[in-house]
């Protein structure tokens, strides 16, 4: 079987240690600064208190600095890498080139590097590109094929990495400047306002109407488990679950789902074993519906009904009346319920359940036939809130020869004299007693396998004694464990050349290191990021994207006006279409 790596988000130590507990093979978490998601940010002392822990479990901790950086905030995010490089973080996960030509330069330790999926990397030549400099991974597009995929894994000595669920931005990552065009927030600075998520109008040149008042760039969530086998058996090494901003239970349930699933076909890069008390379901979490996007073929991964989350599906209304609704579905009080009505979703709370009849805080809009979505399970949050799950690493224990060894799951062992005592006067209760005991371990990290005592020369233990032996020696298997713990190193990066002789705007550079970098790589023109002036220039691509408006309005194929998008202010972004490449591209007017 394949080895490879579950890779959970964590907004916050608290969350990381629910991945962790969950299954999580690896966490990426956002530091002080310069992570795509600015409102997750973390101390170096919280951080490294998350990497002891995670490296007991063998769990890897890959920290974001993603964003792009002028050139005083390049000088900041060197000084960042080395204190994250002294407290053991064991991958750095980037998008400005100024980091990578740090490392050429030897300015930065060596950390593996990770090339983000804001780097834009959706190609085979993309990523020759960084495995050729040298960098530990390339994290890919969400956009690809499960065949595209295959072909990189296929052409490339570095790690790949891919996403397999949680949301979609509508446009390549790294490759979305709409929303600093809109506000002055930008995506690539990890303050992206969501435009994305508001309601448009689609026009035709005449001002007609295709589309009209829908969330027309809102995609529904990624769910790519029903391709789990063949993405592992594409030479995928890292799976990952976006969510660096969802809530601690959301982490617990997907992390849990993709660690039950993820067993079935491969073996894991970290150690223990989970111990679940709750039945782990994504369709009970928050989504927007679900998409497997394009892994294999165009599918209608778009959401145009709303932003928010619609849960599962879960029955009709049979019956109504003035103040309740009847319906088979299980429902409990306090659930919110959500439905569909005149192209809008609408929703409710549930006050009380009698039966199948239920009392919602509204019966605004609701009807006989009406197609009911939990997006609030509050039992099973509850069950989520209240979970205890946790994770152990197996051990195997022998006393024999007047000592015990034990050893664990990955080889590391300890052994250690059993204190000198008198002999027991019963000395088949003195074996049962201190098997019954070691089996017992407590609030420690460890689990026992089986356990052996091949030897009468054991001296009475009174039971307190036996759990503080017990206690010292798994303590002793933790320090050991760490001191094994093998952590990667960032290989010698050199310079290489850029498939392409030309870089516009959509390279992002945004310091001069960054534009030495692409000179060194034979890159003969390039223009700064569009985030260097105060405005974004007329003509430049604010979106390229997957999701084309043609294809959700049936107009592939047919002769139609030029189309524009209109928000609610009533700007028009005009709309271009590479149906070559199947892609739909939005213009600064």
């Amino acid at each position: 079987m394949k080895t490879v790596e579950l890779l959970a988000p964590a907004k916050n130590y608290e969350t990381a240690i629910a991945a962790i507990n969950s299954g999580a093979d690896a966490i990426y978490i956002g530091a002080s600064d310069f992570g795509a998601r600015k409102n997750a940010p973390n101390s170096l002392e919280d951080i490294e208190k998350l990497v002891k822990f995670a490296h007991k479990f063998y769990v890897k901790v890959h920290v974001v600095i993603n964003t792009i950086l002028n050139n005083e905030e390049l000088k900041q995010a060197i000084e960042l890498i080395k204190n994250l490089y002294n407290i053991d973080v064991d991958a750095i996960i980037i998008q400005d080139m100024g980091l990578v030509k740090a490392a050429i330069e030897r300015k930065i330790p060596p950390i593996p590097l990770h090339a983000s999926t804001q780097c834009n990397n959706r190609t085979l030549k993309k990523a020759k590109f960084f495995d050729t400099l040298g960098l530990s991974r390339v994290i890919l597009a969400r956009e690809l094929s499960i065949e595209q995929i295959k072909e990189i894994c296929q052409n490339t000595s570095c790690e790949i990495e891919t996403f397999i669920h949680g949301a979609l931005c509508v446009s390549y990552s790294g490759q979305c400047y709409f929303s600093y065009n809109n506000g002055g927030r930008s995506a690539n600075k990890g303050e992206c306002a969501q435009p994305c998520r508001m309601k448009y109008s689609l026009i035709d040149s005449n001002g007609k109407y295709i589309l009209k008042d829908k969330y027309l760039l809102s995609l529904k969530d990624f769910n790519a488990s029903q391709y789990i086998e063949d993405l592992i058996n594409a030479g995928v090494k890292s799976f990952k679950i976006e969510g660096r901003l969802k809530d601690i239970n959301y982490v617990r349930n997907v992390v849990a789902y993709y660690n039950n699933l993820i067993n079935k076909y491969a073996q894991r890069t970290s150690s223990g074993k989970v111990f679940l008390d709750f039945e782990p379901n994504v369709d009970k979490t928050f989504n927007r519906g679900y998409t497997t996007y394009f892994l294999n073929g165009r599918e209608q991964c778009f959401n145009f009904l709303s932003p928010k989350s619609r849960g599962e599906k879960i029955g009709k209304v049979k019956h109504i009346t003035k103040y309740y609704f009847e319906t088979d579905a299980k429902l409990h009080p306090q659930d919110g319920i959500c439905y569909i009505q005149d192209g809008e979703m609408k929703g409710f709370l549930v006050n009380k359940v009698e039966g199948s009849k239920v009392y919602p805080n509204s019966m605004n809009g609701i009807k006989t036939g009406t197609i009911l979505y939990r997006n609030l399970d509050f039992e099973f949050e509850k069950q989520l809130n209240n979970s205890k799950t946790t994770r152990k690493i197996g051990i195997e224990i022998e006393i024999s020869e007047g000592k015990i060894t034990i050893v664990d799951e990955d080889n590391n062992k300890i052994s250690q004299p059993l204190p000198s005592g008198e002999p027991p006067k019963n000395i088949g209760k003195m074996r049962e007693n201190l098997i019954a005991q070691f089996k017992k371990t407590g609030n420690s990290d460890f689990y026992v396998k089986n356990i052996k005592v091949k030897d009468d020369n054991i001296p009475f233990m009174p039971i307190s004694a036996i759990n503080d032996f017990r206690r010292g020696i798994l303590d002793k298997l933790i320090e050991e464990r760490l001191k094994n713990y093998q952590k990667d190193t960032q290989k010698p990066i050199h310079y290489a050349t850029y498939p392409d002789k030309n870089i516009d705007y959509r390279g992002n550079i945004f310091n001069d290191e960054a534009q030495k970098f692409y000179e060194e790589c034979k890159v003969c023109s390039t223009e700064p990021a569009v985030e260097s002036l105060s405005y974004v220039k007329s003509g430049v691509e604010l979106m390229r994207t997957k999701h084309c408006l043609k294809f959700a309005a049936n107009l592939c194929g047919k002769p139609c006006k030029p189309l524009f998008l209109v928000d609610k202010n009533q700007t028009k972004y005009p709309l271009k279409f590479d149906c070559k490449n199947c892609e739909m591209v939005i213009l600064k007017p």
